[in-house]
């Protein structure tokens, strides 16, 4: 009898990818299907597939073997070898294949393929041997197409499992999302475009994990996934994703306002291979919720408000001052690196299992890509349980304390003190500055135009401020850090008998004055004599101060049981040509009492509010057919903008991402361009806009339109 030659395998990739919830994935869908198809399929769920032979299979004397592998070396865990067999049981920690079907008339097998649900994800190459029982020769054959594995967040036997898997819908197959951004009386959804469904998308995170030099056999592990992707999104260590970078100097690269989605970025890496200029906080973990959503990871995107970033483990958030209460930028007892506090910071929620730690610690897991400390060597962090940072307990896997400081250090300022032990007296301390709200997107919501979609998931994160339950926690994790109760040991009741208060700016709109007010209330018996400074300061949106607007400095007498207030006028003309990306501006206030030497400071951060772009559409969209989009917005300087360019990003339009340069608008002028765009499917799309110009960047837009067939 000739040896049985297989002639073709396939692997059914539209049929498989409806019950694996891999139907959104490109690839899966190439029209018109050509020859070359990419199977994507989920972990410990069975797939169908078809063997065609040059004659007929014979039972009693052919044997064939499907041998799947998983990187260059295979090993025990990252290779399957099966015979086909029609009794094959299936069992969730093991490979089977069980034959369905053997067609006598076409020379054809089909059979069903069962994966361990621990499986390593990942691209796996097929190889077929087949050979008769009577004969030592094999015959070999190679599959040439991709066959992705991926998490299986929809089966209870995975690590990522969701048991409410309606969310899935929303953490796993939605392509499109909103990050909050800007400081907390101003914070706004900004769209971003996840598209992980993308054909770049999957080819890109392999090339990442194989960057990171992820060994194959860790693959199957999201704990160890999600660490690695915090690592490789950004580029400090191996040459990741993404350069951060927040000075405002962006000429080589796109500025990280100008990207409006995570495709773009990926297919950039893969195609260059090298680091991609430039990244932050939030762009970080839009690529990142991109990437996770892609393998099957359940994940979103979380901007905490009012964050922290504790340099040295205190558990607290430190501000120095000289005697005269003028601020330092420097941390004199850290020679690494000051505390500081960022207007908002952007990290990443992953859901899982969490088999490595105690009971209790699973579901949702916090990892942040942005570098901003090392852990274990590195810059990656997490995935930290959000149980473990809620309840203070810091000695666990990864990086719980620098979590928790993030949501709920205490804010503390110190006073250079010649006759204090330590050299420094304390102002006083804030313990509800930092972590004032916790946003993500709301699930089944997107509202392009507003907040609606916006959900707060504080709790999840830190008891109620104030709390019995709040103060203990955070006295948890002080308790076990040496240094965190030394800084916390000092924090001792001062006698203050002048309150300040410094007044909140809500909003301000670009081009308008605000003004900067200081209310002093004398509560003892005595006039105090009391000096004190105001500043307006641009800001980056991670704390780091620009340039100084406008400070005034003096004293001021106020008499006993007197109210008295100061204040600055800053104008336009002072903040506009000093305004950094995004408009963020610090007002700080200091003063000391004379007679009592008790000091006092605080500090506000607003933005400088920016308008929207409006999209519309002059007619209805209709698939195949070319239709205009007409952006536009006012422009709200008294100066023309100069270098003007749109981008417009959409996955349901041929092209993906639209660029047009638009002419000089005149001041307070409505700046209005048409786009050309072809949808190419069917249902709602959603469109992403962005602008920039010399004199205004970072405007956005987004709106989500119905596309009908023809």
């Amino acid at each position: 009898m000739e040896p049985l030659l297989v002639d073709i395998i396939h692997f059914y990739p539209g049929e498989n990818a409806q019950p694996h919830n891999t139907k959104r994935f490109e690839a899966v869908n190439i029209d018109p299907p050509t020859d070359i198809t990419t199977t994507i399929v989920r972990r410990g769920q069975p797939f169908n597939g078809v063997l065609r032979f040059n004659r007929p299979y014979d039972e009693s004397d052919d044997t064939v073997q499907l041998v799947f592998s998983l990187g260059d070396k295979p090993q025990m865990d990252t290779q399957g070898s099966i015979f086909l067999k029609r009794d094959a049981v299936p069992d969730k920690y093991s490979w089977s294949a069980k034959i369905l079907d053997v067609g006598d008339q076409d020379n054809t097998i089909s059979f069903e393929i069962s994966t361990p649900v621990n499986l390593p994800v990942g691209s796996w190459a097929v190889r077929v041997v087949t050979r008769l029982k009577s004969s030592p020769a094999r015959e070999v054959y190679d599959f040439d197409q991709d066959l992705y594995i991926l998490f299986n967040p929809w089966n209870p036997d995975d690590q990522t499992y969701m048991e409410d898997t309606n969310l899935l819908q929303e953490y796993v197959l939605n392509d499109i999302g909103k990050v909050w951004v800007g400081p907390i009386k101003t914070t706004r959804g900004k769209p971003w475009f996840y598209g992980q469904f993308d054909a770049v998308v999957l080819p890109a995170v392999m090339f990442m994990l194989d960057r990171a030099e992820m060994p194959f056999h860790h693959r199957g592990d999201p704990v160890k996934v999600a660490r690695v992707i915090s690592r490789i999104v950004n580029s400090n260590d191996d040459g990741g994703v993404l350069v951060g970078r927040w000075d405002g100097q962006y000429e080589d690269g796109t500025a990280p306002s100008e990207w409006t989605g995570s495709v773009d970025i990926l297919a950039q890496f893969l195609e260059f291979q090298q680091e991609v200029p430039y990244g932050q906080c939030w762009v970080f973990a839009g690529v990142v919720t991109t990437v996770c959503r892609a393998l099957g990871i359940p994940s979103r995107v979380v901007s905490n408000l009012v964050s922290a970033h504790d340099a040295n483990s205190s558990l607290t958030v430190d501000k120095y001052y000289t005697e005269t209460m003028e601020e330092l930028d420097f941390d004199p007892n850290n020679p690494k690196g000051a505390d500081s506090i960022w207007n908002y910071h952007v990290w990443n929620d992953v859901w899982m299992a969490r088999p490595d730690l105690p009971p209790g610690y699973g579901g949702w897991q916090a990892v942040d890509a942005t570098p901003q400390e090392t852990s274990s060597g590195m810059f990656q962090c997490g995935p930290a349980p959000l149980e473990a940072i809620k309840q203070g307990v810091i000695g666990l896997n990864y990086d719980v304390e620098f979590m928790l400081a993030s949501v709920n250090a205490d804010l503390m300022r110190w006073r250079k003190d010649p006759e204090s032990e330590t050299g420094y007296s304390m102002v006083d301390t804030n313990n509800y500055h930092i972590g004032r709200m916790i946003l993500t997107k709301k699930p089944f919501v997107f509202d392009p135009n507003g907040d609606e979609d916006r959900q707060d998931i504080i709790g999840e994160y830190k008891h109620n401020e104030g709390t019995a339950s709040e103060r203990m926690a955070l006295m948890n994790g002080v308790r076990y850090s040496e240094r965190a109760k030394r800084y916390y040991a000092v924090a001792a009741n001062l006698t203050n008998d002048i309150t300040f208060k410094l007044r909140d700016i809500d909003t301000v709109p670009i081009g308008k004055e605000f003004r900067v007010v200081v209310d002093i209330d004398n509560n003892s018996e005595e006039g105090r004599n009391i000096k004190a400074a105001l500043t307006a300061t641009s800001v980056f949106y991670n704390g780091v101060r620009a340039e100084s607007v406008k400070k005034i400095e003096g004293k001021i007498f106020v008499g006993p049981s007197k109210h008295e207030e100061i204040s600055i006028l800053v104008k336009p003309d002072d903040y506009l040509p000093k305004l950094v990306e995004y408009c963020n501006m610090k007002i700080s206030a200091m003063a000391i009492v004379d007679e009592t030497k008790q000091s006092w400071a605080d500090d506000d951060d607003f933005q400088v509010l920016k308008p929207n772009i409006n999209i519309k559409f002059n007619e209805d969209l209709i698939i195949g057919q070319a239709a205009t989009a007409v952006l536009s917005f006012v422009n709200p300087l008294d100066r023309p903008l100069t270098g003007c360019e749109f981008r417009l990003t959409s996955s349901g339009i041929a092209g993906r991402t639209l660029r047009l340069a638009a002419s000089e608008a005149g001041p307070s002028q409505l700046l209005s361009v048409e786009l050309p765009v072809q949808p190419n499917k069917i249902g709602k799309i959603n469109f992403v806009a962005t602008f920039k110009s010399a004199e205004l960047k970072d405007i956005d837009g987004a709106a989500s339109v119905e596309v009908f067939e023809g």
